[in-house]
């Protein structure tokens, strides 16, 4: 595990489908997931992108030093 250098929080990086990597979270959180058209719905676990909790995200974004948070 790694830990993000600007807010000290324990992440994962994970790879995307365009070969880049994302930091995540390392605690999933249960999410509700529609399944098809009809009626089902499964439980799953869920990662959250660590630039949604990260307090110093703005630190990351590129040409957006001055962006506030999301």
């Amino acid at each position: 595990m790694t830990q993000c250098k600007a807010c000290g929080a324990e992440i994962i990086f994970v790879p995307t489908e365009k070969g880049r990597v994302i930091p995540l979270d390392v605690k999933p959180e249960k999410r509700m997931v529609l399944i098809g058209q009809g009626p089902s719905v499964r439980m799953v676990d869920a990662y959250m992108p660590h630039f949604a909790t990260c307090p110093e995200a703005s630190k990351f974004r590129k040409g957006k030093k001055d962006a506030p948070p999301a």
